[in-house]
């Protein structure tokens, strides 16, 4: 997100906006299922401004993320809890050599202005979304499939605006052919940006993007920008998801503490994330309401490295950086004991997770930390800068994390904070971050490579500090040539492996869902990626 969220951020991909966003598969409403429910009641949901127009592949923070997936739904989805994946849109995607994809729709499907989903809703989404005039973030996704290049060259105009891997069959049956192949293609495509596109989307997709048409269990009512978004029940949505409530109204927050103080008054119903002002409190606040969970996304700091700071740098230096944090003492104390100090890049939760991929660079250190970083050549400036979105809770534990770089080593530190997530998240695409940014990722698909290819893979959508390495590319390389996906989760591990004499980013805590519900919702459970099943919530009448 998604970033954490896709990305959820990072989008997710996902970039969280959040200082945390949610997790996998709980529950959490236990005596709060007491009621009747109204079948035609909105859930008010913690929200913010998108920082794009909502298309699915221009989507990759968790803001818009929670809209899309509201509307859209693609061929997959993953269940809660277990990663595993189970066919939506999709009647079967199979493959006998892990290169040429078929895939089969369910019939009938429709978009909620009447047009039917076909297989040419999906070919002609993805032709789009890849071709480089189209100027989507997400674009790089679809990077894997045959005449990617052709669409999106590195250099100059696109040969043609149509991949030669993609082929419509008939109207529910459409063919995927990889440059090579590749085992975890099929968990790629329960990402966004694979979602459907109607015809009407290409007479003016910047329009659509105001008023998006999407196939799933709720249609879009209307956006006041920087104030709300509302989405209504979509009664005709096939799926196994259907709606038990009469749809969302996203709600923009300036802060967290705003947020909170609505949702003690009964009038937000789910709040993303609770504020750190108020995390020693919450459970004693909100009684069964409370939320406690672990989910799949990671912490860090990142980099700009195409900043003069960072281009050339020894990697010892950001080795120091790592170790002057207390990841032990600031989660405990700061964070309330609601994060788990990382211990390498990729989140807990997903497969290909392993345990202390950072080795000792993410423990604390106060003298090996100045060591390093004296024998690296020093901080250039003798200081950094954390840049963050005020607006997602972030301020207590980057002054702590700065505070600690201070005391350990003497580099200056300090945070720079931005007014909100999409002026956060626009100077990071930009390219105009002054020395580090905070960097959340969730899960877009429960798979370590989306942790570690997508985000510091060489020219990646995820990969927003320009970090490039020859040998990381190679490993993930061989990773994807793998002929089973456990066989390419151990290869990416040592993809991860290596990142220790590069050290893209900094790791500094996976992340707990830690959030809350109204007393006029039931039944809020929460994915692997942290956010809501919005769907199953009912409203009390």
């Amino acid at each position: 997100m998604r970033g954490a969220k896709s990305a959820k951020w990072v989008v997710g991909a996902a970039v969280v906006a959040l200082a945390a966003t949610a997790c996998g598969g709980g529950g959490g409403d236990s005596s709060s299922d007491k009621g009747a429910a109204d079948p035609n009641g909105k859930v008010v949901f913690d929200s913010g401004e998108p920082q794009n127009a909502l298309q699915p592949a221009n989507t990759q923070e968790s803001y818009g993320a929670s809209v899309i997936d509201a509307l859209f739904v693609g061929l997959v989805k993953y269940e809660p809890g277990n990663g595993k994946i189970t066919n939506v849109n999709a009647q079967s995607v199979t493959s006998s050599d892990n290169k040429v994809w078929t895939v089969k729709l369910n019939p009938g499907w429709k978009f909620t202005n009447g047009e039917t989903v076909t297989s040419k809703s999906y070919v002609d989404a993805w032709n789009w979304a890849a071709d480089t005039k189209s100027n989507q973030i997400s674009s790089s996704w679809f990077s894997d499939i045959a005449g990617y290049t052709d669409v999106h060259p590195e250099k100059g105009a696109p040969k043609t605006d149509k991949m030669s891997g993609l082929k419509v069959v008939d109207d529910n049956t459409f063919t995927i052919t990889l440059t090579s192949a590749l085992p975890y293609f099929q968990y790629k495509l329960g990402y966004r940006a694979f979602d459907p596109l109607p015809a009407a989307f290409y007479k003016d997709p910047k329009a659509y993007g105001e008023k998006p048409v999407g196939n799933g269990p709720y249609k879009f009512d209307s956006w006041q920008h920087k104030k709300t978004i509302t989405v209504s029940k979509n009664a005709d949505y096939k799926g196994p998801d259907p709606a038990k409530n009469g749809g969302v109204v996203f709600k923009n927050y300036a802060t967290e503490d705003a947020a909170y103080q609505d949702l003690l008054s009964n009038n937000l119903d789910i709040i993303r994330q609770i504020p750190p002002s108020s995390l020693a409190n919450y459970k004693s606040d909100l009684g069964d309401r409370a939320v406690t969970e672990s989910y799949s996304a990671i912490q860090t700091i990142n980099p700009a490295f195409y900043t003069k700071q960072w281009k050339d740098i020894d990697v010892r230096v950001l080795q120091g950086l790592s170790m002057a944090i207390d990841r032990d003492t600031i989660t405990k104390t700061v964070l309330q004991g609601t994060r788990t100090p990382a211990t390498g890049w990729v989140a807990q939760g997903v497969l290909g997770y392993k345990a202390g991929a950072c080795g000792e660079f993410c423990s604390y250190d106060p003298a090996k930390a100045k060591a390093l970083i004296k024998a690296g050549g020093g901080v250039p400036g003798n200081k950094i800068t954390v840049q963050y979105n005020a607006d997602g809770g972030h301020k207590e534990w980057v002054d702590a994390v700065c505070n600690s770089i201070r005391q350990a080593t003497g580099v200056d530190c300090t945070g720079d904070s931005k007014p909100d997530f999409q002026t956060d998240t626009q100077i990071r695409d930009a390219h105009q971050v002054k020395s580090f940014y905070r960097s959340g990722w969730v899960l877009d698909y429960p798979f370590n490579g989306n942790f570690l290819r997508d985000l510091y893979g060489t020219g990646v959508a995820g990969n927003s500090g320009g970090f490039s390495d020859k040998k990381f590319d190679a490993l993930t390389k061989e990773a994807d040539q793998a002929k089973t996906v456990d066989e390419s989760a151990a290869a990416y591990q040592k993809a991860e492996a290596e990142l220790v004499n590069s050290f893209p980013s900094i790791p500094l805590w996976y992340y707990n869902l830690n959030s809350g519900f109204s007393t006029k919702v039931s039944n809020v459970k929460y994915d692997q990626a942290g956010d809501p099943i919005l769907t199953g919530v009912t409203v009390k009448k």
